[in-house]
């Protein structure tokens, strides 16, 4: 289009507007007067209700006023004309600032008038002005005067027990439901058989214990224990942590452990339990340069109200802690805790009970057997066996599965001991040197005689190991033979050795770090604390170091120079002549290591059973199908 073109239309829209922009203007300026001024009928009236000042005047004069009210205040006049209806509204007159000549002419005509003040209603609602102001201000001092109170109740309620307190404590947990620890029960129903029937232990002389101390394993019961105990006994129960005690304010943990008593007594038989007393009840004076601590005189006032001057009849006190080796002697002796239940892990028997407990709301594939699983878990605490259980199920859960198969059972015993599972390698050189690594783990720990049976290899990365081979032992064994643990340190070096005998020395990688790290305590402890080397019978090491100072930091150097290099030198031997073993043993059986290798790479995964057998049918070592040892 052409620029003459687009002036034309541009014309023509304009000329289109104009007709539109005019009837609005007119009909605006049409409605301005019903506006501002209404309608003509309307300002008439407006005119006719309306007086001046002089005319209020000429009607008071004439007779034609009824009644005025003056307001001098706002200088208003409302004036009530004679010919007015009676519910019509006053006319109002603006008033002078001295209306001396109107008031006199309404005394001559005697007309009704009246002052009326509008400052009462002013004055109001200033004041309701103010108070909007104001009464915010009070609502916050009153706030602020309420937390302060608050503040001060509860800096007065320091010293007070921050103890649970229960009548008849309703924890819902009945020895029924504990299992696996058969001998800690048996102890702890004494308990409360002694406070239901006391007279049947009085009447031969036997007095109630006047404390209960659970020592095992996290994980083991103790809490699930004193919640049986709570949920027996039927008598006013008491539960605190021993953190609860201590504050940052001086005094107040003695001030609590004095109210926690006097609630006691008050409420006596009853049972009082604290929970983790290791955070109260550690060594006095193990700190550096002594210490006189609040925690101290906690334990101190502890102490006091166990077994003080004052006695504390009828009332039991029953502690747990994973830490014994921590606690004061003070607190240890008879007459405060004059039993000390130990609760271990369980064994076979117990882990089953365990399993049948958790179970209980779990459904199970019927080819599902629990000895089975039990026989799995060496060393799981009832907590290990409980997540064990809902790791199972969640992953029923996730697969959309009707029950529980041992599927899920592996797969969760594998989550439980290794962790996540990530994503299967790729064929690759990695994938390889990894399927060498774990299969020389499995063959060496599979050819020597006394060594746990292999139970799984894989090639599926688990938490941080990109590979993993699991050993499970088919019986229970408190004790280790010298040679269980040199079978152990052979098999852990079986993984480095099958690298450096198939790649070289200068293509051996880092996956050996942890496997080294646990061959070296292995033989260290051989050495000096089991006196299993040349040495002879001497522990040249304790267990455990000094409480607060740090478990490394605080080992005192037992023996000499001389001593530590004899030390350092047949930790070396142990270890190289393990090595050697290894490396003899797989170079022994090549053959079979390529082919377990080539069955790994290819399936990722070999059971316990199906490798045992292949190895059985390609050397002619003898494989025992049953290993006596005990978890690592």
């Amino acid at each position: 289009m052409t620029n003459l073109g687009k002036k034309a239309l541009r014309k023509q829209l304009q000329t289109k507007r104009i007709p539109w922009t005019g009837a609005l203007a007119a009909t605006i300026i049409m409605m301005l007067p019903g506006i501002f001024g209404g309608s003509p009928v309307l300002a008439q009236k407006v005119e006719r209700n309306s007086l001046s000042y002089g005319e209020l005047l000429q009607k008071t004069e004439q007779g034609e006023v009824r009644k005025v009210e003056l307001d001098e205040t706002e200088q208003i006049a409302k004036v009530y004309l004679a010919d007015q209806r009676p519910d019509a509204p006053p006319i109002p007159v603006r008033l002078l600032e001295q209306n001396t000549e109107l008031i006199n002419k309404l005394k001559e005509k005697n007309v009704e008038f009246g002052q009326v003040s509008s400052t009462n209603s002013r004055a109001a609602v200033g004041l309701l002005i103010n108070l909007m102001w104001i009464l915010p201000l009070v609502a916050l001092m009153l706030l602020f005067l309420r937390r302060s109170t608050n503040a001060s109740n509860q800096a007065m309620n320091f010293g007070k027990s921050r103890a649970r307190f229960q009548m008849e404590a309703k924890t819902g947990v009945k020895f029924d439901d504990v299992a696996g620890i058969e001998e800690a029960k048996e102890e702890l129903q004494e308990v409360v058989t002694f406070l239901k029937q006391p007279e049947k232990f009085t009447a031969v002389g036997a007095r109630i214990p006047k404390g209960v101390l659970l020592v095992g394993p996290p994980g083991t019961g103790k809490t699930l224990l004193a919640k049986a105990i709570a949920g027996e006994a039927s008598v006013p129960f008491f539960s605190i942590s021993g953190s609860e005690f201590v504050e940052m304010f001086v005094g107040v943990g003695a001030s609590r452990v004095r109210d926690l008593f006097k609630k006691a007594k008050d409420n006596a038989p009853c049972i009082i339990f604290i929970d983790e007393i290791d955070a109260v009840g550690r060594q006095r004076g193990a700190g550096i340069g002594g210490g006189n601590d609040e925690r101290e005189q906690t334990l101190n006032q502890l102490l006091t109200e166990m077994d003080g001057f004052e006695g504390n009849t009828g009332i039991i006190i029953i502690a747990a802690t994973n830490r014994p080796d921590v606690l004061d002697s003070a607190l240890l002796r008879p007459g405060r805790f004059d039993r000390q239940v130990t609760v271990d892990a369980p064994d076979i028997k117990g882990r089953l009970e365990i399993l049948e407990v958790h179970s209980r709301n779990k459904k199970l594939d019927p080819s599902v057997s629990l000895d089975a699983i039990a026989r799995r878990t060496p060393g799981f605490t009832g907590a290990d066996l409980a997540n064990l259980l809902n790791e199972a199920a969640i992953l029923t859960a996730r697969r959309r599965k009707d029950a529980i198969t041992i599927l899920e059972i592996d797969d969760a015993v594998d989550r439980v001991v290794a962790g996540m599972e990530g994503a299967a390698l790729i064929d690759s050189k990695n994938k390889r040197l990894i399927a060498y690594h774990e299969v020389g783990h499995a063959l060496v720990g599979t050819l020597i005689k006394d060594h746990d049976p292999v139970q799984k290899v894989t090639l599926i990365p688990r938490g941080q190991a990109l590979g993993l081979t699991w050993f499970t032992p088919n019986e229970e064994q408190g004790l280790i033979s010298r040679s269980q643990i040199l079978g152990r340190i052979i098999a852990a070096l079986g993984g480095r050795a099958a690298e450096e005998i198939v790649f070289g020395k200068a293509e051996v990688t880092t996956g050996a770090g942890n496997d080294l790290q646990q061959v070296t305590n292995m033989a260290r402890q051989m050495v000096t604390r089991f006196g299993m080397s040349d040495l002879g019978p001497l522990s040249l090491e304790s267990q455990q170091g000094e409480v607060f100072l740090g478990r490394d930091w605080g080992n005192k150097s037992e023996y000499s120079e001389e001593i530590a290099s004899r030390i350092d030198s047949q930790v070396r031997g142990i270890i190289s002549s393990c090595y050697i073993k290894a490396k003899e043993i797989l170079q022994q059986n090549r053959i079979i290591l390529e082919r377990l290798v080539d069955l790994l790479a290819e399936q990722e995964t070999i059971d316990g059973d199906l490798f045992r057998k292949i190895v059985e049918e390609n050397t002619q070592v003898q494989v025992k199908g049953q290993r006596l040892a005990v978890p690592h």
